[in-house]
């Protein structure tokens, strides 16, 4: 292969907006029916669904969307159960958040299970578990009793599996009340005799406070007894399951690391099994997630590290863990047991996630289902390189560094490649080093990448997550900029070339990054996709229930700091702005609304600021079509081009407005 000489940013490239659009998403809820793996996949090409698959194959065609909107950003949207003629099957339809059963064997289209809401989308269901015993699915129900987004109950209901309760909303059995604003499912103990949840109450979010609940659960299928065995008192707790022996083994932190624990279900007793500064488990964004699964020969398979993912096998009587080696480095929270093997969700830097199964008998790993396939030649995936960056007051940054790759290209000598800052969102949330089509897009064409762990992300710790507490829009934005100087500094990147994108509130300190003196004159252009940009208008009613009070924690209670408020908020300078950016918003974003958006487009009317404005019908927070994802990854192309100085290519037309 010839190498040819072409300035950064311009090279051509494989990989096209088609191959990001087509390959966005991942596989997700993974579990198994009478021996049979199921799992959802996206369809980007059907907008935007997502597809319940059945060892491959398609279970529902479209245009049935096996998704739910609980807190919005949606939990475990499925559950089935084998009745010896086959799978009975129970799931969220996003249309109209209803549940529905069907059993495919037996050649049934779905039915529905609960009533249409007299709010629309106003009855959500997620976590389910079905129980033929009872003829009853137990499941997270959040249901909306007014028109404000924090008019809302948490319950667990049990729903009739007959149908019943789909005229009938009284069919629907509450098994516990609604005195904690939030709840996971139920998961029951191997008699079957008692439940165990995870339940907490704002300002708390799941990370910074959560309970362990049980309760008893009689024959006619109540809950009684119900109290709290485990958490409060600034432990977050993530994940509860029943041990054969009729012990619970949660993931707490109270070490001030998410670490497993046993815990006895009568006395609250509990005992660490074993003590490590790594993370066993993650911010309960999703219900359902599951980080670990207790095997038939007493081991646990976890999902654990520091600032990564990788799959052990912890076995609590030697207190040893053993890694399971293999070309997957980050193992996603959707575990499943089987006997003595473990099922999961995993990727790696050259290859995206796949369904893999461990066997802890024989050693073996292997993909079982939804393999990976290469759509262009793997010489033009980045490489990542870990990195550790240092930002004011001396404390450490962890990020991961892709420079440009692509084998048919170099640069003129002595050219500095152009980088782009990646600021994650949650902000409570991290990177991980998998196969990203969109990040190879732009590396595969001369533009490196850094993608950063600022103070407050997590799989560092108690510690590190807290570093935001107070000071979101300062760490932040003091972090992120800490490894583009760097990176400036070390000849790495050209400093006249650097850029800033996330989103949501990657978007937020992707603005706040163009108005905070911590980065002045910083960045010569960013992407800020469906953000938050004025925290007055993100708070109470005007977000959604799940995150209403997230900025008691990450700015601080607002009737004592309003101040502060006005002063972080990237709407209040936008006369700082002066470089060019680029602004996406899915026009039904529930959690940034668009009025966001709108706000920071009057604030620089007439100010000279280039600028552009897309906005995409039928998207919520996240985009998810494929026309918008191919649409938003070439404009943010030909952001690039025009303030870099290079070629952008055919079809990659962005109008900046002043």
């Amino acid at each position: 292969m010839t190498v040819q000489r072409s300035p950064y940013g311009a090279w051509e490239s494989p990989i096209t907006v088609e191959h990001v659009a087509g390959g966005d998403g991942r596989v997700a809820d993974l579990g198994a029916v009478g021996g049979e793996l199921w799992w959802t996949e996206p369809r980007p090409a059907e907008g935007g669904r997502r597809a319940l698959m059945r060892q491959g194959a398609s279970a529902l065609p479209a245009p049935w969307n096996v998704r739910n909107r609980v807190h919005e950003y949606g939990g475990r949207p499925w559950a089935g159960v084998d009745t010896g003629n086959g799978p009975l099957i129970v799931f969220s339809e996003f249309a109209d958040q209803r549940l529905y059963a069907f059993e495919p064997d037996r050649g049934l289209d779905p039915w529905p299970l609960t009533p249409v809401p007299a709010i629309k989308a106003g009855l959500r269901w997620c976590d389910m578990v079905v129980d033929t015993s009872r003829g009853e699915v137990w499941a997270v129900l959040e249901e909306f009793t007014g028109p404000r987004t924090t008019e809302v109950r948490r319950v667990i209901a049990a729903v009739p599996l007959d149908g019943s309760a789909a005229e009938d909303r009284s069919a629907v059995r509450e098994l516990t009340d609604d005195s904690y604003r939030f709840t996971t499912g139920p998961r029951m103990s191997p008699q079957g005799t008692m439940a165990a949840w995870i339940a907490w109450n704002h300002p708390n979010m799941p990370w910074d406070e959560t309970e362990l609940r049980v309760a008893a659960v009689t024959a006619e299928g109540d809950f009684a007894d119900a109290r709290t065995v485990a958490g409060g008192g600034g432990e977050s707790i993530a994940q509860v399951e029943w041990d054969a022996d009729g012990t619970l083994v949660a993931v707490g932190d109270r070490t001030g690391w998410w670490n497993l624990h046993r815990i006895d279900p009568a006395s609250g007793a509990s005992a660490n099994l074993h003590p490590a500064q790594q993370e066993f488990g993650g911010p309960l964004w999703a219900i359902g997630q599951r980080w670990f699964q207790i095997l038939d020969n007493g081991r646990i398979a976890a999902v654990h590290g520091e600032g990564e993912a990788r799959l052990g096998i912890l076995d609590p009587e030697l207190d040893t863990l053993r890694e399971v080696d293999g070309p997957w480095t980050e193992w996603a929270p959707s575990l499943l047991a089987d006997g003595d093997r473990v099922v999961g969700l995993a990727a790696g830097p050259d290859r995206s996630f796949e369904i893999v199964e461990h066997d802890t008998a024989t050693g073996v790993t292997r993909t079982v289902a939804a393999p990976h396939v290469d759509k262009v030649d793997p010489a033009y995936y980045p490489v990542p390189g870990h990195r550790t960056f240092t930002a004011p007051g001396g404390r450490e940054v962890h990020a991961r560094l892709y420079p440009p790759r692509n084998p048919e290209y170099e640069a003129p000598e002595g050219e500095l490649p152009p980088y782009v800052v990646w600021v994650h969102g949650g902000p409570t949330s991290n990177v991980r080093a998998v196969l990203d089509l969109e990040l190879a897009y732009f590396t595969s064409r001369g533009i490196g990448v850094v993608q950063v762990d600022y103070g407050g992300s997590t799989g560092y710790g108690r510690e590190y997550r807290e570093r935001l507490r107070g000071q979101w829009g300062v760490v932040d934005v003091e972090d992120c900029a800490a490894a583009a100087k760097a990176l400036a500094d070390e000849g790495v990147a050209d400093p006249s070339r650097l850029a800033i994108r996330g989103g949501s509130a990657g978007g937020w300190t992707s603005a706040a990054s163009l108005t905070s003196p911590a980065a002045e004159g910083l960045y010569a252009c960013a992407t800020i996709k469906y953000p938050i940009l004025d925290l007055s208008i993100w708070l109470g009613d005007e977000t959604h229930d799940f995150e209403s009070q997230y900025l008691h924690t990450l700015i601080g209670p607002v009737d004592e700091v309003s101040e502060r408020y006005r002063e972080r908020s990237p709407i209040n300078h936008a006369d700082r702005i002066s470089v060019p950016f680029l602004l996406l918003q899915g026009l039904e974003d529930a959690i940034c609304l668009p009025a966001q958006s709108e706000k920071l487009l009057r604030a620089i009317a007439g100010k000279g600021v280039p600028h552009a404005y897309r906005t995409y019908e039928g998207e919520q927070h996240g985009f998810r079509k494929a026309s918008t994802i191919a649409d938003a990854v070439s404009a943010e192309h030909a952001l690039y081009a025009q303030t870099f100085g290079f070629a952008a290519p055919e079809g990659a037309d962005l109008e900046l407005r002043s």
